[in-house]
């Protein structure tokens, strides 16, 4: 680990309280991931929910998949996949496995290599509102699916294909507080294993205000609250059992209110 991103982390882990370096919590409902702080404030939800009961593939793929986000339940039964995420679990498979962290701005990622259990003891801890994209590190996507093998494939994806694209998985584990800037990209589906995630999303042609390197946390606390009714984005929270699916180009920032366990499914 070179000089640079030693001082990075030694720079996060000092705005951390000491109680919270080693926060050890009881398997339970979270899968043992609950911290004691977390975000209240779900916001409000603008998006069309569907039980997977209610809606055909044919249905989905003229209604939503290249026309607007929607969220369906009930889509997979991911059970055993959710008990395999427990954070017992995942610390006894893959303690010693290396991952790689990246900073959340939109612009220019750094990436940083670290064992997956120094992540989860001391990294693993909710994000200061201060904090600049460029400071933060996220354990999100550029996952090594030969080591981590054994955890897809017990993974069930969503079963609404799009024609002529093939799924690629991004798995991730988050503190409140972290989340993603606004950025877009291919068409994709985004499923929460343990805690709650709040989307913001708006269309190809609404491109958003947002400073490059402010984190989601920073954006929701100074920008959300003075946007006019016209300006809002769709937005809503998704939780375990839920699948928020969005088209291509859509613009979208998420923010991780609790200690969370997600997957998406990019389609390209």
């Amino acid at each position: 680990m070179d000089q640079a991103v030693r001082a990075l982390l030694l720079l996060l882990l000092a705005q951390l309280p000491a109680s919270l370096h080693c926060t050890e919590a009881p398997a339970g409902d979270d899968g043992g991931w609950g911290l004691d702080s977390s975000i209240e404030d779900e916001g409000e939800c603008n998006i069309e929910i569907r039980d997977v009961n209610s809606i055909t593939h044919t249905e989905f793929i003229e209604e939503y998949a290249y026309a607007k986000p929607v969220i369906l339940r009930g889509l997979t039964d991911n059970t055993k996949f959710r008990v395999q995420c427990s954070k017992a679990n995942l610390l006894r498979e893959y303690a010693e496995k290396m991952v790689r962290l990246s900073t959340a701005n939109t612009h220019s990622y750094r990436k940083v290599d670290v064992r997956f259990e120094e992540f989860v003891k001391f990294l693993l801890t909710p994000q200061p509102k201060d904090l600049l994209g460029s400071d933060t590190l996220y354990f999100f996507g550029d996952n090594n699916f030969t080591e981590w093998h054994s955890l897809f494939e017990e993974y069930k994806a969503p079963p609404f294909s799009l024609p002529l694209m093939h799924p690629a998985y991004s798995f991730g584990i988050a503190g409140p507080g972290t989340g993603v800037p606004f950025h877009w990209h291919g068409p994709g589906y985004s499923e929460v294993i343990y805690g709650r995630k709040r989307w913001f999303l708006y269309p190809p042609d609404e491109a958003p205000e947002f400073h490059p390197n402010h984190t989601t946390l920073s954006w929701v606390s100074l920008s959300y609250p003075n946007l006019e009714l016209h300006q809002r984005p769709l937005e809503c929270t998704i939780r375990p059992g839920e699948v928020l699916y969005f088209p291509d180009r859509w613009w979208h920032a998420t923010l991780n209110l609790d200690t969370s366990v997600f997957i998406s499914t990019f389609l390209g």
